[in-house]
């Protein structure tokens, strides 16, 4: 069990405080719904969850199968949509180390720990969910 800490602090500021750890995030509303766009908005923070699980989940199972990921990064692009204002769609290039091969083998392992990740399996299913691999 995970306990987090989320306080409002005005201006449309929102500090969470992951308990177990200390560890802190602070979110600002973005630019387009009344926010300065001066921090990750919560959106955008939902966005990058995905992201950052299907690269730890791809982590764990690259780590059990004896090969690495080091050096390997994501990049998220959120599409809004409306009515009612939602995440219409998470779009995520994976992007891996320079000089480094993976076989079909590697391939298949890392794109089923991708397509597996715990956030992947909590969204809703009409989330249009883009992921795009580059070796």
């Amino acid at each position: 069990m995970t306990k987090i800490k989320a306080t409002y602090l005005g201006d449309l500021h929102v500090e969470a405080i992951h308990l177990q750890s200390g560890s802190r995030i602070e979110t600002d509303a973005p630019v387009d719904n009344q926010g300065k766009g001066e921090l990750f908005s919560p959106t955008d923070m939902f966005a990058t969850s995905l992201a950052a699980c299907m690269m730890t989940i791809m982590g764990i199972s690259a780590r059990s199968y004896g090969f690495a990921l080091e050096g390997a990064y994501a990049e998220v692009e959120k599409i809004m949509a409306s009515s009612p204002r939602r995440v219409g769609e998470i779009i995520i290039d994976l992007y891996f180390p320079d000089g480094k091969t993976y076989g079909d083998r590697e391939k298949r392992i890392i794109e089923a720990a991708a397509a597996t990740c715990p956030v992947a399996n909590s969204v809703h299913p009409d989330l249009k969910k883009t992921v795009r691999f580059h070796y």
